[in-house]
């Protein structure tokens, strides 16, 4: 089955014409209608010359569906949907019906006289919070202009191109304080944050989730609305602009997707027709107790075929260049944060969660099909091995995993006090022993600067001085280490107060000279990284990276060296995790001829010290490190040094 754009279907006038085909209800049943958005749900329909909207829900547990909304009322008794044969799904058309109509489904069960009004599962649009009804609209009047991205994205290999995301909460990245401190609509953040991404010299923008959710304070991580873009910013074309607004300044969009868990909320997905229709009815399989959430069937065909073609709905409707699928680990393990006794072992009598391993293998496998250039990325904090294998090697099937291990040593080691840092200098080194094992990128996200944990700048020790030092060496050393690369917003400034989803970054920041540096020092490093192959194109095998020392513990000083797949293209790295300068400190390096200083941390117009090698030197005949030559060079204090030989 091709996937393409597919148009509105207007059906020919027959007695008992509906927009669902027997086809459509044996792919839905068996959970292989990757396209079901464009059945299920509520969509602009004729019948017999007759205009309206259709409406069908899936709910097999019912005893009878009603749509109500303004049109009726709000009267169950008015439009009482109609079962489609024995698939469970219930359908009505319902003449002179148009966009912007609000509805409802009200769901009354079988059993035990259950009684429930909820909102469409398949809506594309919502009314603003704290209302909660389902808004009938057209996503496919949009007209995009992003088609020579569209073409690019599909030859894109992104595992050899660069990749800077920058980690961005649309409500909480800018706001109007004269409009009693509103957040930036979608089309505001398409002349604003795009512009800021573009001069920053990001590769993509990855946006915490917009899927539409009730409650601000869970940064929309407990989804209500699964194919609907929050209204808290606009309309589902406005979202559409921004994204085109990205692709057309040669910036991808990756959407945080939280397919792990979903809210309790009345109106939502659970207990939806009087039965554990979505979730477990075992608690010990079915509730995640730390977040107070229900956990999808993975089991159950309706759900899996939920799921995918709720992240292929993305890709195809609103031309998203990735997913970041959240909470993965919590996915994989049965007894995930659960104690002995709180969970239900599989059929093996192991801990994995077969089900979702299976719609996990299943969900990559169909949009890498479907939609080739399209990344998918695991936020997987575990051993699992082959994360970012194919399927068909044994893998999960991602492109890419968030490489927790490095953040957490990294972070722990530069929040100490220098004259400290020898004695965990494993800490530094140990991310290269598995580095090549699954395709990383590193990550300092928004988990990290919020509930105590301070902001970047704030884990720094020392002074002003050595905190903004330390902050540049850090950034350093992680775009110069193997892996692709992600920052929250904020941090590439300095923010110095944890990160608020209530309010607005700290922009008056900027107006000191420390943070207006310590920008200018991340726009120049992303640009480094960008223009250089060593740096980027061999991010995922051992050929790209090659030790220089990293012995040396008593100075806290490592180097290496990162390499393009032409061996002769390469980057000398020198970082200096000391307040102490180094003078006259030699480095092997293999080539006998100039070596360019093509990036100094401690640069003055980043607010360092200035010290450092007058631009570059030639490479000495004194071997070292095992190295035919070497260089003598001036290491400054907390900083990192990127060399480019020139022949």
């Amino acid at each position: 089955m091709r996937f393409k754009q597919q148009e509105m279907i207007v059906k020919k006038p027959e007695a008992d014409s509906r927009s669902l085909t027997d086809f459509d209800v044996h792919l839905l049943s068996e959970g292989t209608h990757f396209r079901s958005y464009e059945k299920l749900g509520a969509h602009l329909f004729e019948i017999d010359g007759r205009k309206g909207v259709n409406f069908s829900v899936w709910a097999p547990n019912a005893k009878t569906v009603s749509v109500i909304g303004d049109f009726n009322q709000w009267d169950a008794s008015s439009h009482q949907m109609h079962l489609v044969g024995n698939s469970g799904i219930w359908e009505l058309f319902i003449p002179g019906l148009g966009e912007g109509e609000v509805y409802k489904f009200d769901i009354r069960s079988r059993y035990n006289r259950h009684h429930a009004i909820k909102a469409d599962p398949y809506a594309f649009y919502f009314e603003h919070r704290p209302k909660s009804a389902s808004i009938v609209h057209d996503i496919n009047k949009y007209r995009w202009r992003d088609g020579r991205w569209m073409k690019m994205r599909k030859q894109k290999k992104w595992v050899e191109s660069p990749v800077s995301i920058y980690e961005a909460h649309l409500g909480s990245w800018m706001r109007v304080p004269e409009e009693d401190d509103r957040p930036l609509t979608y089309r505001e953040l398409a002349g604003t944050l795009i512009e800021y991404v573009k001069q920053m010299g990001y590769t993509h923008i990855e946006l915490l989730p917009v899927c539409e959710h009730p409650l601000d304070a869970s940064w929309g991580y407990q989804t209500i609305g699964y194919f609907a873009p929050t209204s808290r910013f606009g309309t589902p074309e406005d979202f559409m602009f921004f994204i085109d607004a990205c692709h057309n300044n040669n910036i991808g969009v990756i959407l945080d997707w939280a397919p792990a868990h979903f809210p309790r909320d009345g109106h939502g997905l659970g207990f939806f027709d009087g039965t554990y229709l979505y979730e477990h009815e075992d608690p010990r399989k079915g509730e995640h107790r730390d977040w107070g959430t229900l956990i999808f069937n993975y089991g159950r065909h309706e759900v899996r075929n939920f799921l995918i073609s709720n992240a292929l709905f993305w890709l195809d409707k609103y031309h998203i260049d990735g997913l970041r699928v959240d909470a993965v680990a919590s996915m994989l393990y049965l007894d995930y944060s659960r104690n002995e006794g709180e969970w239900v072992p599989n059929v093996h009598g192991g801990r994995e969660n077969l089900e979702a391993v299976e719609f996990i293998k299943k969900f990559n496998e169909v949009t890498h099909e479907y939609f080739p250039g399209v990344l998918t990325i695991a936020e997987e904090s575990t051993a699992w091995p082959g994360v970012t294998k194919p399927v068909y090697l044994g893998g999960l099937g991602f492109d890419m995993k968030w490489n927790m291990g490095w953040m957490n040593d990294m972070l722990e080691y530069i929040s100490k006090d220098p004259v400290y840092r020898k004695y965990h200098h494993n800490n530094l080194t140990f991310s290269l022993l598995y580095a090549f094992s699954e395709n990383f990128v590193l990550v300092l996200s928004h988990d990290e600067v919020v509930h105590g944990k301070r902001s970047m700048l704030g884990k720094m020790p020392g002074d002003d001085w050595r905190k903004f030092a330390n902050l540049r060496l850090f950034y350093g050393y992680m775009f110069s280490h193997p892996g692709k690369k992600l920052l929250f917003m904020g941090s590439e400034f300095g923010q110095r107060n944890e990160w608020n989803a209530d309010r607005s970054l700290d922009w008056h920041l900027l107006e000191s000279r420390p943070h207006q540096r310590a920008q200018r020092f991340m726009q120049d490093l992303n640009r480094l990284y960008t223009s250089e192959p060593s740096l980027y194109e061999v991010d995922h095998d051992y050929s790209g990276f090659d030790w220089i020392d990293f012995r040396d513990v008593e100075s806290s000083i490592i180097s290496y060296s990162r390499h393009a797949r032409n061996a002769d293209d390469y980057i000398v790295v020198i970082c200096n995790f000391t307040p102490v300068p180094r003078w006259g400190y030699r480095v092997g390096v293999r080539d006998r001829c100039f070596y360019k200083e093509i990036l100094n941390s401690d640069s003055r117009i980043y607010g360092g010290s200035d010290v450092g090698n007058s631009g570059g030197l030639v490479s000495e005949d004194t071997p070292w490190h095992g190295k035919p030559y070497s260089l003598n060079i001036v290491v400054p204090p907390l900083s990192v040094l990127f060399f480019k030989p020139l022949r």
